[in-house]
């Protein structure tokens, strides 16, 4: 009887604000919509070592001067019924860099500028501007919209995908359904309930009882079952954006005298799991250019209160407020990592305080513009690159145009611009030389940890999670045992 029922309930631990194809690369929309609902040209492929795979893209050629032709797949078409051809694909761009949105997937193009010329239905060139060598990687993250779709966000999407949003009830549960009529293999899963519960307990114990299929995370604590229970590192790096324009944090000894607060390694196998390491860079260490020299920055109290009494000294406000804000439920035990850094910040003399937000909340101290007048504030995030390369990370994170940046640094937005457009050898070295003066040089942050993940998943089904997990959660990737 359950290999009959094709039919799976997915439990998430924070219910989506948004169901816009454009921010897919949002991790709580893109669990839910990404390769689902709505696709992209390219795809990197997380479970092998096939690298970048074709997607709505079957085939893509480097024609020379930054321009990058993409071959379209024929025969697809939209949940509305309408086919798929190159027009789509500029009409989604277009929307992703318009000025009228505000689209999560523009940030990872740095400051390039993007071309589209329409050859034929099937057949689109693209120009980056500079030229950009690994624009088919970065197609990966903008999925594809029919043309008519209006300059706003949607509440309805449609897509090129295997399924159908047939039902949102919002605060309750979000159902996709499988398409007839979906230009590629038809997946295994005939439909996904997703339901949202905050407490990771609740999520591992509706798996264990039958009421769901899936709890993508979960903490160390339930991870307790080798049948269905699985540990892995994903892609997942947690740190403090440090917004440098606002006092006291525009002084370097302040920044130096924030991270030194912090006991790093009292976190590990405590709130967070075993396995869980120290990060130095905004990425994974299986990253290009990643570089093995740099060491966490020590904790040193006492070395802290003396950079702090020195600041002060020359006039710095080093008792302003200070903000510590975390997104609720974005990891587990997000509200005790909180609660112990403001009390670590706290011991070695600076004024801070907690405030948890909800998600949307959230995005509004995370990504410009700021909120004017506000206080010092240090958001608490977990940033996701799975896709290998720096460049999904250190624009829009570190350039002083980024959307997330708290840095305004000529040479840092020197050796971004440099690395975006150089290749091979010469790419990693300069995105090694970025990761050292970030950390070293100007203290951007304070990076934290390397997560570790922890997924339930219900003996009836046939899935692994991967490194991707957390992002993206395919359901065409889910068979029954």
């Amino acid at each position: 009887m359950a290999q009959s029922d094709t039919d799976i309930t997915v439990v998430l631990s924070e219910e989506l604000d948004l169901v816009e194809p454009c921010m897919a690369t949002r991790s709580n929309i893109g669990r839910v919509i990404m390769q689902n609902i709505s696709e992209t040209l390219t795809e990197l492929d997380v479970r092998g070592d096939t690298g970048l795979m074709p997607r709505l893209a079957e085939s893509w050629e480097d024609k020379g001067d930054g321009t990058w032709q993409f071959k379209l797949r024929e025969g697809v078409t939209f949940s509305d019924g309408s086919t798929f051809d190159a027009a789509d694909v500029k009409h989604s761009f277009d929307r992703v860099f318009s000025e009228e949105m505000t689209c999560e997937s523009a940030r990872y193009f740095a400051d390039t500028e993007l071309t589209f010329n329409v050859v034929d239905d099937h057949t689109i060139d693209v120009k980056a501007e500079p030229a950009q060598p690994i624009l088919p990687l970065l197609m990966s993250l903008v999925t594809i919209v029919p043309s008519e779709t209006p300059m706003e966000f949607v509440r309805d999407p449609i897509g090129t995908g295997p399924y159908v949003m047939s039902d949102w009830t919002a605060g309750q549960q979000i159902v996709l359904t499988r398409r007839d009529d979906y230009w590629g293999e038809a997946p295994a899963v005939t439909s996904a309930t997703y339901l949202f519960r905050s407490e990771p307990a609740v999520r591992a114990a509706m798996v264990e009882t039958g009421e769901a299929d899936i709890a993508p995370q979960i903490t160390e604590v339930e991870a307790t079952n080798p049948a269905t229970d699985f540990t892995y590192p994903n892609s997942e790096t947690v740190y403090l954006r440090i917004d440098q324009t606002v006092e006291p944090m525009g002084d370097l000894r302040v920044r130096k005298a924030l991270n030194a607060a912090i006991d790093r390694e009292a976190f590990i196998g405590t709130v967070l799991a075993a396995g869980t390491e120290l990060a130095t860079a905004m990425v994974p260490p299986t990253t290009l250019g990643w570089n093995p020299d740099l060491e966490p920055h020590p904790y040193d109290p006492e070395q802290a209160k003396a950079w702090l009494a020195e600041a002060e000294a020359d006039g710095v406000n080093v008792k302003a407020p200070v903000e510590v804000i975390a997104r609720t439920e974005n990891f587990p035990h997000v509200t005790e990592v909180g609660e112990a850094l403001v009390q670590m910040l706290n011991e070695v003399g600076f004024n801070a305080s907690l405030r948890m937000v909800e998600v949307a909340e959230h995005e509004q101290y995370y990504s410009k513009p700021y909120p004017e007048g506000r206080p010092a504030q240090l958001v608490v995030a977990q940033h996701d690159n799975s896709r290998g390369d720096p460049v999904f990370s250190m624009y829009f994170k570190y350039h002083s145009e980024g959307t997330q940046s708290g840095v305004n640094d000529p040479k840092a937005d020197e050796l971004i611009e440099k690395a975006t457009a150089a290749t091979d050898a010469e790419r990693a070295a300069l995105w090694s030389e970025l990761f050292a003066y970030v950390h070293d040089e100007i203290v951007a942050d304070a990076l934290l940890f390397h997560m570790v993940g922890h997924s339930r998943v219900s003996e009836r089904l046939d899935f692994t999670p991967t490194i991707a997990t957390n992002q993206q959660l395919q359901l065409a990737g889910i068979g029954f045992k």
